[in-house]
């Protein structure tokens, strides 16, 4: 085999399907092993076999690593309270956003309790949270204003929502054998409804 035509394969590799699964990985492993400050773009794409160039295809910085899910959560939880019933109320509808998000989160139990732990070491990463947090509140509170709910009950029920979100995650990722993430929102937003009786 020719120099030329080996350097044709390498370069061939690192085109393999799945770039961006593949530097998720490459990085997850890189922040456990060494922490999310000391990581480089350029270890993280040398780990999964790719270019520095390849990675900022995918992600903007190494943070976003940890955070690409969320333009999809987000879509799918402003999609399901525009497609609420018509007589939902605005908590309803934003309760069954978050219990159609589950199955996002289901299929990723292990994956979001190593993410949690990298975030919660970092305070930075703290910050991006609860700014993706805020984020994916507003768009909710404008779905629920594009059905016409006036603006302060809109906000009320989406930043409730976005804190059942997070109080179930984090009882969630803790489980050793997670529950249905579905079913432990359901249940949240039936003691919501209980301590805000009356």
């Amino acid at each position: 085999m020719s120099v030329t035509a080996i350097r044709y394969d390498r370069l061939v590799g690192r085109w393999e399907p799945n770039a961006r699964g593949r530097l998720v990985q490459a990085a997850m492993e890189l922040y456990l092993e060494r922490g999310f400050e000391q990581t480089t773009v350029a270890e993280i794409a040398s780990r999964a076999g790719l270019t520095e160039r390849t990675f900022f295809r995918y992600f903007v910085d190494k943070r976003e690593v940890l955070f690409w899910g969320a333009a999809s959560l987000q879509e799918l939880l402003v999609t399901s309270v525009t497609d609420a019933p018509i007589g939902a109320s605005p908590i309803g509808a934003v309760a069954g956003a978050i219990e159609v998000a589950g199955d996002f989160f289901q299929e990723r139990h292990e994956f979001s309790r190593l993410r949690q732990s990298i975030i919660a070491a970092n305070p930075d990463l703290q910050e991006r949270e609860l700014i993706k947090l805020s984020s994916l509140a507003a768009a909710m509170a404008d779905a629920l204003r594009q059905r016409g709910v006036v603006d302060q009950a809109a906000r009320l029920a989406a930043e409730s929502g976005i804190a059942v979100l997070r109080i179930v995650f984090d009882d969630w990722i803790d489980e050793a054998s997670p529950r249905n993430f579905s079913d432990l929102v359901r249940e949240a937003f039936a003691k919501l409804k209980e301590v805000t009786a009356g």
